[in-house]
């Protein structure tokens, strides 16, 4: 059983203005004292962030039942510090972002100017544990269509400086900005891959192995896959149904190349319309269809995804929940429609965030 490990983003916003708070450092410090020094808090590129990474999980109750202890523990001490936590891609309010302590980030700040300060977005990283580095960039490979489904049934930022961008994901629009980001071609080899992130650092553009921001890369860190491309998301059941879907590809991509399958040789300019139209329309209208890359209602694209994962999320005991979260995801909307829906009945995106929040705290 293949183990999955979750990171997700969270924005540190005033209870009242809805505004997103420079509050991670005491929010962290207050963290750190609850946890008796074990906490697994840490700071972001924004002083406005907060992120947490879960345990690595075989069972998926188990890593339900994390994620929803730890977005409480996040919601504890930022209350502690004034403020609250939200699961919210974007921030719906007005915002000047704080860059972070640190060289680090103070390096970003310095290299890559307004795309650094502007990069107050939260995502959602899903880690699933590979044999071999050339497992793993076999998957890379095999895995590429299908990721803008993922990032559909994710949109959780449909709101900019106050303003309806109309996508459902503008985040991964903000994010896409940064050099390294986005889809990649084939590798074919973990010998290639290496090459190509030595090629990338040795452009001086990236101070290091840390700013690959690919869709999807071997993790520098753990012996793992790297899902990157979702939003954080507002309900913690679609988390979960996002972890165990990219299980199932890394599941699925792993048993193509132990049987000799190629991967599909699709360009990277087609995945970047397929990521742009996930962004765009989420699981409302249509999305490019990852085995033709021609658009199909985002419901059909949708269940292709479970097709095509079935195998591997019925030898895992997955299917049956999936179905079940994959159905009221489709039925609800993402949190992308919920933020329209708080708004429609509200008039206030400080409403907007107040209950984002609330929902987030539990």
């Amino acid at each position: 059983m293949r183990t999955v490990g979750v990171e997700e983003e969270l924005l540190l916003v005033d209870t009242e203005s809805g505004a997103p708070q420079a509050l991670s450092t005491a929010v962290l410090a207050l963290a750190e004292r609850r946890s008796e020094g074990d906490s697994v808090f840490e700071s972001e590129l924004h002083d406005q962030q907060l992120e947490f990474a879960t345990e690595p999980r075989g069972v998926m109750a188990d890593l339900a039942e994390e994620i929803v202890r730890r977005r409480a523990e996040a919601a504890r001490s930022a209350a502690q510090a004034g403020a609250a936590v939200a699961a919210l891609a974007t921030s719906p309010v007005p915002v000047s972002p704080s860059i972070g302590e640190g060289e680090r980030y103070r390096w970003l700040a310095r290299r890559f100017g307004l795309t650094a300060q502007e990069q107050l977005t939260c995502g959602c990283h899903v880690h699933v544990s590979v044999e071999s580095d050339e497992e793993g960039v076999a998957v890379l490979d095999r895995v590429r269509p299908w990721l803008p489904v993922l990032l559909a049934l994710s949109a959780n930022s449909p709101f900019w400086q106050g303003r309806d961008t109309s996508y459902d994901s503008y985040r991964s629009r903000v994010w896409g900005r940064w050099p390294s980001a986005g889809p990649v071609e084939l590798f074919g080899s973990a010998g290639r891959y290496r090459e190509r992130i030595r090629a990338l650092i040795a452009t001086g553009v990236l101070r290091d192995e840390g700013m690959i921001y690919f869709d999807a890369r071997l993790s520098h860190r753990y012996p793992t896959v790297e899902v990157r491309v979702a939003d954080v998301c507002l309900d913690p059941a679609d988390t979960v149904l996002l972890a165990t879907l990219a299980r199932g590809l890394v599941e699925t991509a792993a048993r193509a190349w132990r049987s000799g399958e190629p991967p599909d040789p699709v360009e990277v300019s087609v995945l970047r319309m397929a990521a742009w139209q996930a962004a765009r329309s989420g699981v409302e209208g249509r999305l490019l269809h990852p085995l033709s890359m021609r658009p199909e209602p985002a419901v059909d694209v949708a269940h292709a995804l479970l097709s095509h994962v079935g195998d591997a999320l019925e030898d895992s005991g997955d299917r049956a929940s999936v179905d079940r979260a994959l159905r009221a995801v489709l039925t609800r909307g993402t949190g992308a429609r919920t933020q329209r829906e708080l708004l429609a009945a509200s008039g206030s995106l400080r409403t907007v965030v107040a209950e984002c929040a609330a929902r987030t705290r539990g």
